[in-house]
């Protein structure tokens, strides 16, 4: 059965200011960029931080069995996945994770994008989904921590649903399981998140 779950009501990271940028398709060194667009960005990006709201859940889930096309978890729930299988082969845990940067960035985002501001839009978007992934990163780096006590570690990387064969309609599952409405998530019919900057994922534990 999967261990007690953990809600992250507030998640506090670094500003991914480089990566932002990435986003953005800055690179240094190659992208020039003046002193006052920096400025006006760098400015955009404070707006959405002020916006955003990082929270998360994470849940260790027991594998009963990884084939090479489908993993059973404790709980009974079965995904039909060859890359996924292949991703979790040699675990012995399923790490579920997920994390939202909330609903206020979003209404603004859409207000940027209706009212005409489509420079500040796309600085906040791209803010709110490095964040987010950021806040994965977060969640993901303290169980690895605590994994250490064990003698375990978490694999590279993670997995999603609607990647490769890992269909998208799986993700109701990881959302029962991290119970995502007790931080805001909802998931509507076609197995998307609302607000649209949540994500879910997968990742495996190496005993």
């Amino acid at each position: 059965m999967p261990t007690q779950l953990q809600i992250f009501p507030s998640i506090h990271i670094p500003l991914p200011r480089d990566a932002i940028y990435r986003r953005l398709g800055y690179r240094e060194g190659t992208t020039k960029i003046d002193a006052r667009k920096r400025e006006e960005i760098d400015r955009h990006i404070d707006y959405a931080t002020s916006l955003i709201s990082l929270k998360g859940a994470g849940l260790r889930v027991p594998l009963r069995d990884v084939t090479p096309h489908r993993v059973v978890f404790g709980t009974g729930a079965e995904i039909e996945s060859d890359k996924l299988a292949r991703f979790l082969k040699g675990c012995t845990e399923a790490l579920l994770i997920g994390a939202t940067a909330g609903g206020a960035v979003m209404d603004a985002i859409r207000g940027d994008t209706e009212g005409g501001d489509m420079t500040r839009g796309v600085v906040v978007d791209a803010a709110a989904s490095e964040m987010t992934d950021a806040a994965l990163d977060w969640i993901i780096g303290l169980f690895n921590r605590l994994l250490t006590r064990e003698q375990a570690r978490l694999t590279k990387g993670r997995f999603s649903a609607g990647y490769g064969d890992f269909l998208l309609e799986k993700q109701r599952m990881v959302y029962d399981l991290l119970e995502l409405h007790r931080i805001g998530i909802k998931i509507n019919e076609n197995f998307i998140l609302i607000p649209d900057k949540s994500v879910t994922a997968v990742a495996g534990i190496q005993g």
